[in-house]
């Protein structure tokens, strides 16, 4: 609970890698997994766009 109430809340550690299961429920399993593809469509979309910024730097040093 924040003291004062203009004091930004920290948000919920929703999913903690190697965290006990099971003690969640189906519904909550669902939602972590969800949350899980979201972070991993994430995570690819960065490692796309890194690999296709290297590729072209690649490209443009690498010609003579």
């Amino acid at each position: 609970m924040a003291i004062f109430e203009d004091e930004p809340k920290k948000p919920a550690n929703r999913h903690e890698i190697g965290k006990d299961l099971s003690l969640l429920s189906v519904s909550e399993l669902a939602e972590r997994i969800g949350l899980l593809r979201e972070e991993i469509a994430r995570l690819e979309a960065e490692l796309n766009a890194k690999s296709a910024t290297k590729s072209a730097a690649e490209a443009l040093f690498n010609r003579r």
